[in-house]
């Protein structure tokens, strides 16, 4: 009976991580551009096949018609290739091509391999991908492309992948490039190669490395060095990766760590040639990898790099003790060099001593190893050998698809089968044995890779990536004799090249995004980045709390990214939203006060403030920020805190940049002084700060560090708590910063060819765009960047529509979003804008994305030269309208200052709130219209265009204005709006209080606010004009009284009166006069409980009043009263401007009068900067194509216009006449005062009589009639 052995079925496996994609250098100079196969003989060319003698590759010249006029194979397919050999290794930096002399036979597409030898080709890569070039569309025309980036090669090949339908594959070319030479070592993997330092120690603050290496293995020391003191450099493979590992020094006795490791690359045991620089300054290093970079920082506090004796290429040295085991490296290197010295150099010409090196060659030797390259509709089918009780496999793989079918095989027939797959990454082997008797099974593989199959399977998914050293029984196979059809079969496979790469590499997944790839796309995992996006690139959360704030958000804990897309991370932070500016606000981990004891200036005694993020992101915080504050405490005993501003400090604090500071809260930079040494209250007068004068009681210094550039507070030494009696508590608070500059970073375009230009947008393979607009023009260009082709824009094509389009090389693409209604509505709208590797998209406000896929082949990257462009580009529609917080790549532009110096754009946005919105006096709101703006004085006490118009009223006997703050919801909302938070929702811990009266009756009470508690407040004017405010808040015997007795305010004239109150600090001005302050007593409480009525002119309310108050109620007010505002409440502005609230109710006869105003005070507006004087040469409005009229229209009404006005002045002049004459015994209210400085009765008055402005108010015998 037939025995089958299966003695051995072993697979092999490269070990995938990545491979390397270079980035693009720059176009090919003019000195490296010579052609180099005009001159080759026809020896130097070969092809896969010929049609004929006529069409042989010799002849495959640019612009030559030897023989049938070019090349052209035997067959048209995509197994045909055109080869030249220069000889030498050149330098390619360009490559053209033409069809076949006047024919219909050219090529469309191709690819470029290269080599040295004439094996194991190289396809070109471009912008991640094999490159396809394009060819030509004719026989004659020559198309030429300089490469991204040169190649060093022998030999070039040029593959076509597509040609004429109506012809066949027909070429001529040429390559360009000039001469290149380099030094090559060998080495055999068994002995380095020394470079021994003269001085046997070698200190250096700065180190240039640079060299080229290629290699089949996936383990080796390149080389190394190290230094008795633990400092070290080496750079190896490990396991097909580049790693750098250096120490510059690292402390035993603390923790001090100097280890950096590095890592980059992948899959560089493919035995190509790959460039290395290393750039060291101190602890900055620049680590380059076939023009890749990364910059990275060594840990540890050392700058230099101490080594001793030597620095070794190819392993560890045969001297000293190394500090850890490599393997040595097996391959080649050329061009080493280390500090401007030629390393191979040097070795060639003897003058470094080799004895210790094998064999020591200065010629490559090529990897005996045959690559075979699939795709996923290839198959390879190799005979094995008959007749034999021994079935042997083995190979190595390498692919990035997790699942395929590697191998598959029947045995004679009846015997069985063996198919070796890769299922999830991992490889297992299934073996079908129908036989009785078995010898045995041996089985071995390596690690758990991705492999091929031998015949398509209907099951598994065909292999894609390459093979190598395949042994079929013991016998390698000869791929060679499979390629020239002497062998096996074949579909669709590349012999003698591995095409796989590594689209991880370089990393496309930004912000620690995790990179998975299959054989033709990447995926990124941003699961706990914070990012989203195709790439991990845009930011989840908002960049500051200003921008959560106008989102509807209230005070919490937010996560905030103020650089977007930036490096910075996103962190949280406290947004405080209650008060009339919103704070954000970082927490650290200091106790809320920390005793210190036992420092003394020597050794004084370090707190440290943990922050919870890093100082770098509270960096962005503060730089963007209107104001920053953070509160420091000291209190002390017998413990100094700056003695004196000559003197070294006791304490001081550490800020930003870990510098010293010797001011302390309330103070400033430079001055080594407390607040009480500012505000010169210090408990000593001899001293800057109450500790500094070493009591022996309890003091205590505090204040606000408010120079945010030096914030946050970083570490405060404290020296001075040593002494017998000496004790000190500190306190730090948290770092509080307002306001958020870049995210109202604005600028207004008034003029269609106005324009900002910044530098260029640097977005190559990740690009982000995001800004806010309000426009009431139909289109523009927001913003522009042009490259060489390559472009991008965001327009406003119509108004509806936004669009983002570019062009990276492979023609423009063009996003719309389409908004349902009109977006030049005069309202901020946002835009977001993205473009990567992956794909592009557009969003306007919430509407739905527009989203486009990049092209699986083709250009990636974004080259741009020109400035950026913002409102305008050339050529373009102009834009009209604002722009603000324009972000890209999560920088922000600075908007506002480049507006300054730029004609036809302005700081902010002028439209129109930001140009006239100073205008609405009193408080008034400034709100946008389309073609200005208007003031909002609902919530004021003034009326008219510009809240400049008092509003009052005269009071007759017996009237009285009542206002009910319960009545009205509204009236509770404006009391909080100026109120701190209390228990309840009428309770006040502050109050302002404005009005003015006049009036020649006393007594009388002014105002009255009245509570559902003994609480209360009220002005009265006394018997004797004098004027008395009255405050009862509990916790004193008797109210609170201020009296003003100097005076006599009833003397007709118009008195204004101030009041405000926090706490239990009051403040009161009067007229003119200088604000007076006033404290009441300690006892006395701070809230102003249950609010319950407002009365102007009298008291009628149910319930006990105050007897002392009670005895000027009668017989009431009479007189004028004006401009009354409690808060944001204006109870006589209610009273005359009805509405649907029931909250304010009026007894007795009340006629609306400005008798009881103030002189005016206000200058009237400047013609100049009127916006509605049309007369204004320097007026400015907003682009508006209908409102246009012509010169002569403007002339003809302005003369109409003024007739008009003529006429109806006349008509108001005879009727207030008229009234006048017919009412004037219908009650008269005369004025003693105001008849001269001369006979005034006080000064009040004589200054009133020198006003000039006053007498159109008050005049001595003018007399008001009230119908």
């Amino acid at each position: 009976m037939l025995g089958l052995l299966l003695r051995r079925i072993t697979a092999l496996f490269w070990i995938c991580i990545g491979g390397g994609v270079g980035l693009a250098a720059a176009a090919a100079s003019q000195k490296c551009d010579e052609p180099l196969t005009a001159a080759l003989p026809h020896s130097s060319f070969s092809s896969s096949s010929v049609m004929s003698g006529s069409y042989v590759p010799g002849y495959a010249k640019l612009n030559k018609r030897g023989g049938a006029g070019g090349w052209s194979p035997l067959d048209s397919d995509h197994y045909q290739w055109l080869q030249m050999d220069f000889g030498n290794r050149k330098q390619v930096t360009a490559v053209a091509t033409q069809g076949r002399y006047s024919s219909s036979d050219w090529v469309t597409q191709y690819r470029l391999l290269y080599s040295d030898k004439g094996r194991n080709w190289k396809p070109y890569h471009q912008d991640g991908n094999i490159w396809a070039f394009a060819g030509n569309t004719n026989s004659d025309g020559v198309v030429r492309h300089d490469l991204q980036h040169p190649i060093i090669a022998r030999y070039v090949r040029l593959v076509p992948l597509d040609w004429n339908g109506e012809g066949h594959i027909g070429l001529r070319m040429e390559v360009f490039g000039c001469s290149y030479w380099a030094d090559v070592i060998n080495f055999d993997g068994y002995s380095p190669l020394s470079y021994m330092f003269r001085n046997k120690k070698m200190k250096t603050l700065k180190d240039i490395i640079s060299l080229k290496f290629k290699t089949s293995e996936n383990e080796g020391v390149i080389f190394h060095g190290e230094g008795q003191q633990g400092d070290y450099v080496t750079l190896e493979i490990k396991k097909a990766k580049l790693v750098l590992r250096v120490n510059l020094g690292s402390n035993q006795h603390s923790s001090i760590n100097g280890d950096t490791s590095v890592t980059t690359g992948s899959l560089l045991d493919d035995h190509h040639w790959h460039s290395v620089i290393i750039e060291r300054y101190g602890r900055n290093i620049n680590f380059t990898l076939d023009r890749e970079t990364q910059h990275f920082r060594t840990n540890g506090e050392f700058d230099h790099l101490d080594l001793d004796y030597e620095l070794s290429f190819g392993g560890m040295p045969f001297s000293g003790k190394p500090s850890f085991n490599g393997k040595n490296f097996k391959g080649c290197m050329e061009s080493i060099n280390y500090n401007g010295i030629n390393i191979t150099d040097l070795a060639r010409r003897g003058k470094l001593d080799t004895s210790k090196v094998g064999n020591l060659s200065f010629s490559c030797a090529e990897s005996r190893a045959v690559p075979v390259f699939f795709n996923s509709s290839s198959y390879l089918l190799l005979p094995g050998h008959m007749n034999q009780d021994l079935f042997s496999v083995s190979f190595m793989f390498r692919t990035w698809n997790p699942n395929s079918l590697l191998l598959f095989s029947k045995f004679a027939p009846g015997y069985g089968m063996v198919e070796i797959d890769l299922s999830d990454g991992k490889v297992s082997i299934n073996i079908s044995v129908n036989q009785t008797k078995m010898n045995s099974i041996e089985m071995s593989a390596g690690y758990p890779g991705l492999l091929n199959n031998t015949k398509p399977s209907l099951y598994r998914r065909s292999f894609q990536g390459c093979m190598q050293l395949l042994h079929v029984d013991d016998q390698l196979a000869d791929l060679h004799a499979v390629e020239q059809g002497k062998l096996g079969q074949f579909t669709n496979i590349n012999i003698d090249m591995c095409a796989i790469i590594d689209r991880c590499l370089p990393n496309h997944c930004e912000h620690g995004g995790r990179c998975t790839q299959t054989w033709d796309s990447f995926k990124c995992n941003c699961e706990g980045t914070g990012y989203s996006g195709a790439t991990c690139h845009n930011s989840m959360y908002e960049q500051s709390c200003e921008a959560y704030k106008h989102l509807g958000k209230t005070s919490d804990t937010y996560w905030i990214d103020p650089d977007g897309s930036g490096p910075l991370g996103p962190f949280k932070v406290y947004c405080n939203m209650t008060e009339d500016k919103v704070w954000t606000t970082l927490y650290h981990d200091m106790a809320q006060q920390r005793t210190i004891s036992g420092s003394t200036p020597m050794k004084p005694v370090i707190v440290k403030l943990n922050y919870s993020t890093s100082l770098n992101q509270i960096s962005a915080v503060t730089k963007s920020a209107e104001y920053c504050e953070q509160y420091v405490s000291y209190f002390c005993r017998m413990s100094r805190l700056l003695n004196t501003p000559a003197g070294n400090p006791y304490t001081w604090w550490i800020g930003r940049g870990n510098e010293k500071h010797y001011y302390w809260g309330g103070s400033g930079p430079g001055i080594q002084k407390c607040a009480c040494g500012i505000e010169r209250n210090c408990t000593n007068p001899k001293y800057y700060c109450n500790c500094d004068a070493d009591a022996k009681q309890w003091r205590k210094d505090t204040g606000l560090l408010a120079y945010k550039s030096h914030l946050p507070v970083s570490q405060v030494l404290v020296g001075d708590t040593s002494r017998s009696g000496s004790e000190a508590k500190l306190a730090v608070g948290p770092l509080r910063c307002q306001g958020d500059r870049n995210y109202w970073n604005a600028a207004s375009f008034n003029t269609p060819s106005s324009y900002l230009h910044f530098s260029t947008f640097h977005g190559e393979t990740s690009a982000d765009i995001s800004f806010y607009f309000k426009t009431s023009v139909p289109y523009g260009v927001f913003l522009e960047n042009l490259g060489n082709t390559d472009f991008i824009r965001l327009e406003l094509k119509s108004p509806t529509d936004v669009t983002f389009s570019f062009d990276v090389g492979n023609g423009p693409e063009e996003l719309t979003v389409r908004s349902p209604n009109p977006l030049n509505d005069d309202q901020w709208h946002r835009v977001i804008a993205e473009r990567n590797v992956k794909e592009a998209s557009l969003q306007v406000d919430l509407l739905r994305r527009d989203f486009r896929k990049a092209p699986t082949q083709g250009h990636t990257r974004l080259e741009l030269y020109s400035q950026l462009y913002v409102g305008a580009a050339g050529g373009q529609r102009g834009y009209l309208g604002c722009i603000r917080s324009l972000r890209m790549n999560g920088v922000t532009l600075d908007l506002e200052e480049r507006a300054k110096i730029t004609p036809g754009v302005k700081p902010g946005c002028s439209g129109h709130c930001t140009s006239y919105g100073m205008y609405c006096r009193n408080g008034g709101k400034c709100v946008e219209k389309y073609n200005g703006y208007s003031c909002d004085c609902m919530q004021t006490a003034y009326d008219g265009p510009f809240c400049t118009k008092d509003v009052g009223g005269f009071f007759e006997a017996g009237t009285w204005i009542r206002y009910s703050f319960q009545s009205s919801e509204d009236s509770l909302k404006d009391l909080k709006s100026s109120s701190q938070p209390a228990n309840s929702s009428l309770t006040l811990t502050k109050e302002d209080l404005v009005f003015s009266f006049s009036t020649t009756n006393t007594p009388s009470i002014l105002l009255y606010i009245s509570t559902y508690s003994p609480d209360y407040m009220a002005v009265i004017l006394k018997h004797n004009g004098s004027l008395q405010i009255r405050y009862n808040l509990g916790g004193t015997k008797e109210p609170y009284r201020i009296d003003l007795n100097h005076r006599n305010l009833a003397n007709g004239q118009p008195h204004s009166v101030n009041i405000s109150r926090h706490g239990k600090e009051l403040r009161l001005q009067l007229d003119h006069y200088p604000a007076v302050p006033y404290s009441m007593p300690a006892t006395t409480d701070i809230k102003f409980n249950s609010l319950k009525t407002l009365f102007l002119g009298r008291v009628v309310e149910i319930g006990n009043i105050d007897q002392e108050v009670q005895k000027y109620n009668t017989p009431g007010f009479v007189g004028c009263l004006s401009r009354v505002q409690f808060n944001q409440i204006a109870p006589l502005k209610a009273a005359l401007r009805p509405s649907t609230s029931s909250a304010v109710s009026v007894e007795g006869e009340f006629v609306e009068s400005n008798c009881g105003a103030s002189p005016l005070t206000i200058s009237p507006m400047p013609a100049a900067t009127d916006p509605w004087h049309f007369g204004s040469a320097s007026a400015e409005f907003p682009f508006n194509e209908e409102s246009t009229i012509t010169d002569g229209v403007n002339r003809n009404s302005a003369i109409i216009g003024g007739v008009i006005a003529v006429v109806i002045f006349t008509i108001l002049c005879t009727l207030v006449f008229l009234i006048r004459y017919m009412f004037r015994h219908k009650g008269t209210y005369h004025t003693n005062e105001a008849k001269g400085a001369e006979s005034a009765e006080n000064a009040d008055a004589a200054i009133m009589n020198n006003d000039p402005n006053f007498t159109e108010t008050i005049d001595e015998s003018k007399k008001e009639w009230f119908i």
